[in-house]
């Protein structure tokens, strides 16, 4: 009786071991084996199905599908906000009106753009934005002025973007603004890191290089030249407007050798050959400096040469216009002729800049601290490079690719008396600029890329510098000893050797004498 005792319970034990395994949830399904089994008894039961035995499987995946806590979704999640309605939300702000009655009057005062007066000639003109969309554009630069309390602003265009585009805000530059740049903290960190690897390195000095760079070109000054504005991006109405950096002739230069794209986010870096110095929002600053000067032009007449006191006879400086008063507008049909628009803004040089600075004087002063300047000559003076003059009529434009560079059209040639003049830029692909009485504005709406012909092929890489100088007799290669020449010279040295035996032999004995 023992024995059977022991036996059913060790059997009993065994079953509860095995009915405990059962029970064991996965960590995948979280169910378990004894669950499913039972389940699945219940479902053939109630169903009957024929041949249960080859069709169990079948049944045992039903089984999982249907009573599965965690079923498999194979659509994408709806978010509870889209973006639409987020870009909304920040737009609904645009059209709050300010609760103090003395801020309204403050804003009078400001210069605001009328956009939608512009909007209204661009439809006309057969460009533009879209009513809708220039109404919101209008509101946020609207916000733009009270917020950085601007004197005065105006829409500048559109650049355009692969993932985003680009609304681009133009204001006057406010004497006595500081822009702040972390360049020279960069420059001053680089050096005292320098400074203490040179200390490190005293007890292994380093060979030193010996090329020194051309000096680098000034900036211009903010309120001058190409930095004579300040612009403003943002990437849709509603959004915080973003301050672009001041341009640098080393950028410009550079912006003019590559052509990229823009992709929506200002602290892309530039891939490119040759390199870009600084991000998108740089090469950003440097295309919206070369577009506005080769496209922003006026009717003739509307701006006169500003002139300046104290300037001297001879030299006659004309890098600033003004408004001029007298101004009573051109018909519209003369509008239509290339002669009658000017440029208005300063021509970029080729050295980035609008006015030409001259570099010899800082490279005669490194010479003078090499006491190198009183044994070489002076070097000639270089000759100030010239561009073309402000206020210069269109006509002067050259063609580039056999193209023109503007193309002229009128809105109506039924009715000139309410017509609109409009000037299309085939340079820029995207500039515009219309007229009608006194009345005329530029704008720009395209992806900020200069015509490039059929094809846009990259420059090439310069050839490789030189390790040595080429006339350097001691690595000058020359040319193998023929088994002739070579004998001849073997002789000649056997002989030499000879001579030399024998000389040797009569010193000795002399000496022996």
């Amino acid at each position: 009786m023992d024995a059977k005792q022991d036996e059913s319970a060790a059997k009993l034990q065994s079953v509860r071991s095995l009915k405990a395994l059962m029970m064991t949830n996965s960590p995948l399904s979280n169910t378990n084996l004894y669950d499913h089994l039972t389940l699945l008894l219940m479902k053939v039961m109630d169903e009957h199905p024929h041949d249960a035995v080859d069709v169990i499987e079948d049944i045992s995946q039903d089984v999982k599908l249907t009573f599965s806590e965690e079923k498999q979704n194979f659509l994408r999640d709806f978010p509870s906000t889209t973006a639409a309605e987020l870009l909304a939300e920040k737009q609904r702000l645009l059209f709050s009106r300010p609760e103090e009655d003395e801020q309204e009057e403050q804003l009078m005062e400001t210069l605001y753009p009328n956009v939608r007066e512009v909007g209204f000639y661009l439809e006309q003109a057969g460009v533009g934005l879209g009513r809708e969309e220039m109404q919101r554009i209008f509101l946020a630069l609207k916000q733009l002025v009270e917020s950085q309390a601007l004197l005065g602003c105006r829409l500048w265009g559109k650049i355009l973007g692969t993932e985003s585009s680009y609304i681009v805000a133009e204001a006057q530059y406010i004497e006595g603004e500081e822009e702040e740049e972390k360049n020279a903290e960069e420059v001053a960190e680089k050096e005292e890191e320098r400074e203490a690897q040179a200390k490190e390195n005293e007890m292994y000095p380093l060979p030193q290089s010996t090329y020194k760079p051309p000096p680098a070109v000034p900036k211009e000054a903010l309120g001058t030249g190409a930095n004579k504005f300040v612009y403003y991006v943002c990437k849709e109405p509603g959004h915080s407007w973003v301050k672009l950096p001041s341009v640098s002739p080393a950028q410009i230069t550079v912006a003019r050798l590559i052509y990229k794209f823009f992709t929506g986010r200002l602290d892309h870096q530039i891939v490119s050959y040759p390199p870009f110095p600084g991000n998108e929002a740089n090469y950003l600053r440097a295309q919206i400096a070369r577009i506005s000067a080769g496209t922003q032009v006026s009717p003739k007449g509307f701006f006169r040469i500003r002139e300046e006191e104290g300037d001297e006879e001879d030299e006659v400086v004309q890098d600033s216009s003004e408004v001029n008063p007298d101004f009573e507008g051109i018909p519209v049909f003369e509008m239509a002729s290339l002669s009658t628009w000017v440029h208005h803004i300063q021509y970029i040089l080729q050295q980035g800049r609008c006015t030409w600075v001259n570099l010899a004087g800082k490279t005669g002063e490194d010479s003078n601290e090499e006491g190198e300047a009183e044994e070489k000559e002076e070097p000639d003076e270089p000759e100030p490079e010239v561009g073309p003059r402000l206020l210069d009529p269109l006509s002067k434009d050259s063609e580039m690719f056999n193209v023109p560079s503007w193309s002229s059209m009128v809105s109506s040639t039924l009715t000139f008396q309410h017509a609109v003049a409009v000037q299309r830029s085939n340079r820029w692909p995207g500039a515009y600029a219309y007229a009608c009485g006194k009345k005329f504005e530029n704008i720009y709406v395209g992806w900020g890329l200069k015509y490039a012909g059929e094809g846009y092929s990259p420059p090439v890489p310069p050839l490789p510098q030189k390790e040595y100088a080429s006339d350097r007799k001691e690595i000058a290669e020359a040319l193998d000893p023929s088994l002739e020449e070579e004998q001849e010279l073997k002789e000649a040295l056997d002989e030499q050797r000879a001579v030399q035996e024998e000389m040797e032999d009569i010193d000795d004995e002399d000496d022996e004498d």
